[in-house]
């Protein structure tokens, strides 16, 4: 097993940027694929980043590229997702979310994550 703990929500004003953070402990971080997902009040929750064990690849939807990029310490056994030029509409709270290892296209759907984080608010505001 693996436990995350998210950090580093918060109030931005658009246009700002924020870090989020995820400290793994449990199992060796780098038997896990991991990743990112947000819902906002009244929506669904949606993919928003993923990465594989050595943070060669990577994956976004097309909502965020070019503004979130996720990255991964696997010596801190940390996941990161940097997010510049917020907008209102990123207003969510954030999860990450791991599963052991995967091949070939990283998933986007929740339920492929086994394990997950207790999420972070990030609030935009206009």
């Amino acid at each position: 097993q693996v436990q995350l703990v998210e950090s580093g929500g918060g109030l931005v004003q658009a246009g700002g940027s924020l870090r989020l953070s995820c400290a793994a402990s449990g199992r060796t971080f780098t038997s896990y694929t991991m990743a990112w997902f947000r819902q906002a009040s009244g929506k669904e929750r949606e993919f928003v980043a993923a990465i594989n064990w050595s943070g060669r690849i990577t994956s976004n939807p097309n909502s965020v590229t070019g503004r979130f990029t996720v990255s991964r310490d696997n010596a801190k056994n940390t996941v990161y997702l940097q997010m510049n030029s917020l907008k209102p509409e990123d207003t969510a709270v954030y999860w990450c979310a791991a599963v052991s290892t995967t091949f070939g296209r990283l998933p986007e759907e929740a339920a492929r994550y086994s394990y997950w984080g207790q999420g972070t608010q990030v609030t935009v505001s206009s």
